[in-house]
């Protein structure tokens, strides 16, 4: 049996993006074997799947799975209804407050409930999620509250919790930490930020708009690490990208 096959499994949700790429790290650094799960949802950002399959294989991922569902169906996010257009600003203090119309209703819930079925399968214990409370854009299932309740139900609502109360645990390591010690952290465990893709609205290339929330957060860490984005592209490629999602 190989070195890898031995080491605990852990589910982790992989989003193709900047946090979801550290957290992969961090949980294949900290001795998981890592079994990635990605969601084609009905998101606009869809480039990101693209990213996340790159990741996976960089990172050291055991099994990588790509579930299909359709959260476009029911509308009521810039991710999911081209209706509605994703926000965007000129730098990071100019973000609305509030909850955003990027929120996409019980997201978090629907990943981790899929990865939890994913995690009774492989008779694993531990589920990986790289939320974040600081520098994110205020979605309610990114608070500390929701992994914490999450937590618990998925300790009463499965065979695992049951037979072994307390043994599932939601790892959330991200959590209380701002964007820059987020990527400080990935680039002492050599993520590859250039295969990550962070933006709400790309161009048809996975071109980032430099613009929307998710953006602006990603550049701001990178600034405050001294580090430019190695995923960003120049301001003309930007331009060209928001022209191409325009269309």
């Amino acid at each position: 049996m190989s070195a890898k096959a031995e080491r605990r499994p852990a589910v982790v949700l992989l989003s193709g993006g900047l946090d979801s790429a550290t957290c992969l790290a961090i949980a294949n650094h900290e001795g998981f074997a890592v079994h990635a799960i990605s969601f084609r949802y009905g998101q606009r950002h869809q480039y990101e799947l693209d990213c996340a399959r790159t990741l996976s294989q960089q990172l050291g991922a055991v099994s990588h799975r790509v579930v299909d569902i359709n959260l476009a169906q029911f509308g009521g996010s810039a991710l999911t209804d081209d209706a509605i257009d994703v926000p965007k600003s000129d730098s990071v203090d100019a973000l609305a407050g509030g909850i955003p119309v990027t929120y996409v209703p019980a997201r978090n819930t629907v990943f981790l409930s899929l990865a939890l079925a994913l995690a009774e399968t492989l008779d694993c214990r531990d589920l990986f999620v790289g939320v974040n409370a600081l520098d994110y854009s205020g979605y309610p299932d990114c608070r500390p509250e929701f992994i914490e309740a999450f937590e618990r139900m998925a300790n009463l609502a499965t065979r695992i919790g049951v037979e072994q109360p307390g043994a599932i645990r939601i790892h959330a390591p991200l959590l209380h930490w701002t964007k820059a010690q987020i990527i400080a952290k990935g680039v002492e465990l050599g993520v590859d930020y250039a295969a990550t893709n962070s933006c709400y609205d790309p161009g048809e290339q996975g071109t980032p708009c430099g613009r929307c929330d998710a953006c602006l957060l990603r550049s701001k860490g990178f600034e405050e690490n001294g580090l430019v984005d190695p995923g960003a592209g120049d301001k003309e490629t930007r331009r060209q990208g928001d022209k191409e999602t325009r269309r």
